[in-house]
């Protein structure tokens, strides 16, 4: 596996991929955001869109991460996350910020070292933020809001399989 920025906002980089296999593949067209990206061989397995915070430029927001739909649940969205937010520390950026819509993606930005905010924004997604607070019960209030939603089967038994743990550990991000 390869992980690589393509570009910063800045730079205007774009991404082709197929919308039969990612999620927001459409997203990842515009120049206005930065991208990075995950390889295998020569294909993209996934990639992480950014933009700097439109009133705080010391702050990143991640706006749309996807992974092949046959790579799924392989931890590559997260090990993203952590390399594009390693990578934007280095870059000066003091905070990195990304809004998250399922208990799922909450769990795999924890795992990148994110942590909940409080705040919700946008429909009903929750904020989180690195460096963040990762105690056992902010991460359990996160999990709290997405109880109280109506829920899939898989969510529900997801969030039953937290009940009264902390967060999971940080993994390391790739090189």
């Amino acid at each position: 596996m390869e992980y690589a920025v393509r570009g910063w906002p800045e730079d205007g980089p774009t991404l082709d991929l197929d919308y039969r296999e990612f999620a927001y593949a459409g997203k990842f067209v515009m120049s206005s955001t930065g991208k990075a990206v995950v390889r295998e061989g020569d294909g993209i397995v996934g990639a992480v869109a950014f933009n700097e915070d439109r009133t705080d430029s010391t702050t990143l927001w991640l706006r749309y991460i996807t992974v092949r739909a046959d790579r799924r649940g392989e931890g590559l969205g997260a090990r993203l996350a952590a390399f594009a937010a390693e990578r934007a520390l280095a870059r000066g950026y003091d905070r990195l910020r990304i809004a998250v819509n399922n208990p799922f993606a909450y769990e795999a930005l924890h795992k990148a070292g994110f942590g909940y905010t409080g705040r919700e924004t946008g429909l009903a997604e929750l904020v989180l933020e690195r460096p963040g607070e990762r105690s056992r019960a902010a991460y359990q209030s996160g999990l709290d809001v997405y109880r109280a939603r109506d829920l899939s089967d898989d969510e529900a038994a997801f969030l039953a399989s937290r009940a009264d743990r902390g967060p999971p550990a940080v993994l390391d991000p790739p090189t």
